[in-house]
């Protein structure tokens, strides 16, 4: 296998061996990275990632056990190699405990190295060949677009591959934003009617006057502008699937009309006489409650019973645990295909804000956040102040005109400016070291990582 191009980092306080590791490094055409401590080899994986990181075991103020630690809990993609002249039973086998993929004990022939770094590669070779056939496995499943591991969607998912088998009206219900259409495509894809159409049409964005000739079509002169004969949706899904949106904005004149094809298979064209059949599988959504509404009189009893033969309904995001993340580490990889842009993943600070955050546009929010993040950052990681104000001033927003609130933003704010450099920090803020060491204690101010 061909390891050349492999990013490594070499972290260690002694310059002579990473000087001379580097030089073997980039004769084997490796881009090499250079660290002397483990504050400073954690500093750079903020804007950078490597692939494998060569690591001392013995450093002053933070050993390398500390380092391999906090690398495998922020950036888990990375292979650590420890480096040791103190070879013993027990610090190996802590380091293979701590995440460490092997050790190399000094002084090391070139050649050891070069195959251990050919054993790393080939094992993420096959780690990302399991993801893709992962990956072809859901393109087939047909809801390669839904992410969910929370309880709740493993149980929608089954519900899917149950109903997608038969030929049952579904009515998905959820907030705005929740991915209602995804599972009604996941549906259509997995049933015997995947080869034919998949239409959707949103209710609630066309006039009550467009609605009955979207969905059934009309004659030419049918009414003033019908300049020629266009079929409705249904002739276009015939033999597939219509995805009804909205359903809980139509009109009453609309719920008569709908209800009768439903009833019958049957429509006629505005303006026509010829009764069209068609065999379209249905199924609806709407954010709306529509047991209430037929209490209230606004929905129709009898078309509410033949939209809810078989219901699902999606939590929204904020009910969701870690998927929030799992959808935000997607999303981000999908624009970074698209765009080639390299960048790769989330501070630990963004992913906790937009871990913590309510989400009320759901899915839908989330997506937007993600991409507008990615069109401005510059590195290759995403931190908290890029993405949107009103969702990383959350914390600020309980107590936003308290003194301590403002202090605390601004404070956090000119430290990742500054790169946490603590004398540029205290500079800009026009006071000593000291004092902003106190008050980044005072404020448990943490530095993303």
């Amino acid at each position: 296998m061909d390891t050349v191009g492999t990013r490594i980092m070499i972290v260690d306080d002694e310059e002579i061996v990473r000087v001379s590791l580097g030089n073997w490094l980039k004769e084997d055409g490796h881009e090499v990275m250079l660290a002397a401590s483990g504050l400073e080899a954690l500093q750079m994986l903020e804007d950078r990632i490597c692939d494998i990181m060569l690591l001392d075991l013995k450093m002053p103020r933070m050993s390398g056990l500390e380092v391999l630690a906090k690398v495998k809990t922020s950036k888990p993609g990375i292979q650590v190699l420890m480096m040791t002249a103190y070879a013993s039973v027990e610090t190996a086998v802590d380091a293979m405990q701590k995440g460490a993929y092997d050790y190399l004990v000094k002084p090391f022939e070139p050649e050891e190295l070069k195959i251990l770094i050919k054993r790393v590669m080939e094992k993420q070779a096959l780690q990302q060949e399991n993801v893709a056939l992962k990956q072809r496995i859901e393109d087939a499943f047909g809801t390669d677009e839904i992410v969910g591991e929370c309880p709740a969607m493993k149980t929608i998912f089954q519900l899917v591959r149950d109903v997608a088998a038969s030929n049952s009206t579904v009515l998905i219900t959820g907030e705005s934003g929740t991915g209602k259409e995804l599972i009604a495509k996941a549906i259509h894809a997995n049933s015997d009617r995947k080869y034919m159409p998949f239409v959707p049409v949103s209710l609630g964005a066309l006039p009550e006057t467009l609605v009955e000739s979207e969905l059934f079509g009309h004659q030419k002169g049918a009414f003033t502008g019908a300049t020629y004969a266009r079929r409705g949706r249904f002739e276009l899904a015939d033999g597939g699937t219509l995805f009804l949106d909205e359903i809980g904005d139509l009109s009453p004149k609309a719920q008569v009309d709908l209800l009768r094809v439903l009833q019958e298979s049957k429509f006629t064209r505005i303006g026509g006489t010829r009764e069209v059949s068609v065999d379209v599988r249905i199924v609806a959504a709407t954010n709306r409650d529509l047991r209430q509404m037929v209490k209230e009189g606004q929905f129709r009893e009898d078309l509410f019973y033949r939209f809810n033969v078989v219901s699902i309904e999606l939590p929204p995001l904020r009910e969701r645990g870690d998927d929030i993340v799992l959808l935000a580490q997607r999303f981000l990889r999908e624009f970074a295909s698209k765009t080639n842009k390299p960048i790769k993943g989330f501070s630990n600070e963004a992913l906790a804000i937009i871990r913590g955050y309510d989400w009320p546009g759901n899915v839908r929010e989330l997506e937007n956040a993600v991409e507008r993040a990615f069109v401005v950052v510059k590195g290759e990681v995403i931190k908290s102040n890029h993405l949107p104000f009103n969702i990383r001033s959350r914390e600020e927003q309980a107590d936003s005109r308290s003194l301590k609130a403002v202090e605390k933003h601004h404070i956090r704010r000119v430290l990742a400016e500054t790169g946490w450099n603590i004398s540029q920090a205290a500079k800009a803020l026009e006071i000593d070291r000291v004092t902003l060491y106190n008050k980044i204690k005072k404020y448990d101010i943490q530095e993303e990582t």
